[in-house]
């Protein structure tokens, strides 16, 4: 006897609601068997396009897209020195969907400047891979007779307080690096905080200050260009951009080290298969020579990482600049 459509029906129905009392459904079966990634992936830049962040969570993007077959996008939250956009991704769901294009001076300076963060540094993200290391240079107006980091301490120790730097922000990498230079030293400077590098330079190209801190990307094209002198980097080794440039370390302050390293960082909670995924990507993508070719023009220099390795340099990080911090005596709200 041939079965009606009604009957047929109802046979279907009564399968369906079986699925249901088992606790599967078609649709969360098919979503639990999908492969990741099925969309495009947001990577968070906690900060305004154009600067060494953007540029180098830019060149990550692209190859990552590459290697994970869908695109990653970059949106760009910028806003108290990377909490706003630090934050959008620390509530998002651990899918692989949203990343974060961590900054030491966000990751590890911030927990120790800003009180009451709506994030944390450990407890919030998984740390996936590092992927570069950028020295920072100091630069001073040609103006000033210095040309070496040591003849700058010593003529700041003979002029005390009348020396003026520039930094991107209070509590900026660059703010705290002259903060250590001083406590290290003994030296008197006067800081002048801007919103962001740019006009921070401006001003160290009219004189109107005499020196700051600065990654090499930032300052590279007004250094080219004779209009600011490179006297020194901050950073563990030289840059090759800058070979003759001794570092800190060289000039005798031997615990002066300071450079900005950038890591990718997932939602607490993404599972183990896509931490593994995702770092492997990011690994494979540093290993590239044209991804290694592009970060090297930027004055950055090519540094993938195991999360382990992420996880301790962020660990390490957060102990010295909270010590640092603290002698400062800089909060912010």
């Amino acid at each position: 006897m041939t079965e009606t459509t009604d009957a047929i029906s109802r046979r279907n129905l009564l399968v369906l609601a079986g699925a249901g009392v088992c606790g599967v459904t078609p649709s969360l079966s098919m979503a639990q068997t999908e492969p990741y990634p099925s969309r495009p992936i947001i990577l968070v830049i906690p900060f305004a396009a154009g600067g060494t962040t953007d540029i180098i969570g830019r060149v990550i993007a692209d190859a990552l897209s590459k290697r994970l077959g869908q695109p990653v996008v970059v949106d760009n939250k910028g806003g108290a020195g990377g909490n706003i956009g630090a934050a959008v991704v620390a509530s998002a769901k651990p899918d692989g969907y949203s990343l974060l294009m961590g900054y030491n001076g966000t990751n590890a300076i911030n927990p120790s400047l800003y009180p009451k963060l709506s994030w944390d540094p450990v407890k919030s993200f998984e740390p996936l891979s590092m992927v570069a290391r950028v020295n920072n240079v100091v630069v001073v107006n040609p103006s000033l007779p210095v040309k070496t980091l040591p003849e700058l301490v010593a003529y700041a120790k003979a002029h005390p307080g009348v020396l003026n730097y520039g930094s991107a922000g209070a509590g900026t990498i660059f703010h705290l690096a002259a903060e250590m230079l001083e406590q290290q030293t003994g030296a008197q400077l006067t800081h002048v905080p801007y919103k962001g590098a740019a006009p921070a330079l401006v001003d160290l190209i009219g004189g109107q200050i005499q020196l700051m801190f600065s990654t090499i990307p930032t300052a590279l094209p007004h250094i080219k260009a004779g209009k600011i002198r490179a006297i020194g980097v901050t950073g563990a080794k030289r840059s090759p951009l800058f070979p003759d440039l001794p570092t800190a370390t060289e000039s005798g302050y031997s615990s002066m080290v300071v450079d900005s390293w950038f890591g990718l960082f997932a939602p607490k909670g993404l599972p183990q298969d896509l931490q593994t995924r995702i770092g492997n990507a990011v690994r494979d993508a540093i290993a590239d020579p044209t991804t290694q070719q592009k970060l090297l023009e930027q004055g950055a220099t090519p540094h993938s990482s195991s999360s382990a390795e992420l996880a301790q340099t962020l660990g390490s990080d957060l102990v010295t600049w909270r010590s640092i911090v603290a002698k400062a005596k800089v909060t912010l709200e």
